[in-house]
């Protein structure tokens, strides 16, 4: 059932374009990117806008976006062209109509009359029977006389495709063997009563014309793969088909509570990610993690690494539970693998407006430069940048309450006014000479450095923690530093 040896790797990736992508949606589109970047395949990106009322252009613009900024480049599909275009289905309604048809006269599928009432009456008994409540082929075998009362009742057909009698076996990638009853699965819809086709007909059509060879998807899609199965057979049969694929579906990926994580949850939108200064590949890292590994005891890894050693048959197929911090801890990694002036040039939109508290004249690009560095050694996510830098472009800094009252104990005053001496006289060319000054402070009120140094760091940045504190007064300067401590013990005599 698998393509043959030797056959050309073509994935694909075919989502919605309905609202923002969801990170389990880039999980997928990850895996399928990696697959083909490791066989030297061809990566097929398809829309699936069949659902006028859900789908949306914007939407659709979004999706694009999203995956050039994730570094996915595809093969086929939108603003590439290919072999197999149109790539959006809202284009391709005469393909599946055609093939409907076929199907139709194959004796493959049948028009279906049942009323959404009768069919749920039906489903009832079934239930309460103890019997499996999925359609029952009432319209199966129906007579030429049997149709024309239906229709002379004004009732408008779907149309059903005919399971075959059979157990449908195959082999899952991540799951392996899989045999599904036939009891179990019953003749569905593939095309509307409004002559619209379902999904149930057009990704496999797809799937089929544009000669995927391997399609790996969500667990969510598991139950409809011996459908789809059953739907290859018959088109291959008609020749729309070459092959049946090889289908691998991928775990879960769960949220809070052990809960499917669903596009409702704020963590799953992919937007928020970026909006907060996640890199695409500490992101996607991340997302990789969630059912495989590159090994047991390497978590941070480049994107390339990724490609070089990524095999479906290593996925795991349990649910894989997205951990935030942990996220946001690999992101902080690749921040630190990023060569300094990369990383300086991914921050700058958090320092500028609408980001940015400051004025715009008041940010300087020379004293950015200088923090840069050590900034780089402790974010998490770039949108951090902000509070760690505001101290040197604002007039005063912003008070945290919490981290005053902590540090401005009794006794504040008084070292203040002795690190304001010590730092006066202190040479502000070197962060060492302002370290001893501060430490000499502290010696003088029996402290060590570490007491010492948090009044000083809240008086002139607002937190007790942030950059470096020596190497950021230096950068400030002698006036603004004294000044802000001049402005600190004035507050603490109010």
């Amino acid at each position: 059932m698998a393509s043959a040896p030797g056959s050309p790797v073509r994935v694909r990736f075919c989502p919605s374009p309905t609202g923002n992508p969801h990170v389990g949606l880039v999980r997928t589109a990850l895996f399928n990117w990696a697959f083909a970047k490791h066989h030297q395949g061809t990566l097929v990106f398809r829309i699936e806008d069949t659902d006028a009322a859900r789908d949306s252009e914007e939407s659709y613009a979004q999706l694009l976006d999203s995956m050039r900024w994730l570094g996915f480049d595809w093969d086929e599909g939108p603003e590439v062209g290919g072999p197999h275009a149109p790539y959006r289905q809202s284009q391709r309604m005469d393909i599946y109509q055609d093939v409907a048809r076929k199907l139709l006269e194959a004796g493959h599928a049948y028009r279906c009359y049942c009323s959404q009432e009768e069919l749920d009456t039906r489903r009832e008994a079934a239930r309460a029977a103890g019997k499996p409540s999925g359609y029952d082929g009432h319209c199966r075998e129906l007579t030429d006389v049997q149709v024309e009362e239906y229709e002379a009742q004004g009732r408008e057909p779907i149309v059903r495709f005919r399971m075959p009698d059979e157990t449908i076996t195959f082999t899952d990638l991540v799951r392996g063997e899989l045999t599904f009853t036939p009891e179990n699965v019953p003749d569905y819809g593939i095309v509307r009563a409004n002559g619209a086709p379902l999904y149930t007909l057009v990704n496999p059509v797809d799937d089929a014309l544009m000669e995927i060879t391997h399609v790996l998807r969500g667990e969510d899609l598991l139950s409809s793969t011996p459908r789809q199965i059953a739907l290859y057979r018959a088109l291959i049969e008609l020749g729309v088909a070459k092959e049946v694929p090889a289908f691998g579906h991928l775990p879960y990926v769960m949220g809070e509570g052990n809960k499917k994580l669903s596009k409702r949850d704020p963590q799953s939108s992919l937007n928020l990610y970026r909006e907060r200064g996640f890199l695409p590949e500490g992101l996607l890292n991340y997302l990789s993690l969630l059912g495989w590994s590159l090994s047991a005891d390497q978590d941070v890894f480049t994107i390339d690494e990724m490609v070089a050693a990524f095999d479906v048959a290593d996925v795991q197929p349990n649910p894989a539970r997205f951990d935030l911090k942990k996220c946001e801890a690999i992101n902080g990694d690749h921040i630190r693998m990023l060569d300094v002036k990369d990383f300086t040039e991914r921050c700058a939109p958090w320092l500028r407006a609408p980001f940015a508290p400051w004025a715009p004249e008041a940010f300087d690009e020379t004293k950015w430069q200088a923090v840069a560095p050590h900034a780089q050694t402790r974010l998490k996510v770039l949108s951090e940048i902000t509070d760690n830098v505001d101290f040197l472009f604002l007039p005063e800094p912003v008070f945290d309450e919490a981290s005053w009252n902590k540090a401005m104990k009794e006794g504040s005053d008084a070292l203040l006014r002795t690190a304001r001496e010590k730092l006066d006289a202190a040479d502000w060319t070197s962060p060492e000479s302002l370290k001893e000054a501060v430490l000499a402070a502290g010696e003088a009120h029996g402290l060590k450095l570490g007491k010492a140094q948090a009044p000083v760091r809240v008086a002139v940045t607002g937190r007790t923690v942030g950059l470096p504190l020596f190497e950021s007064l230096e950068v400030l300067g002698r006036e603004k530093t004294l000044a802000r401590i001049d402005a600190a013990l004035a507050r603490l005599a109010a």
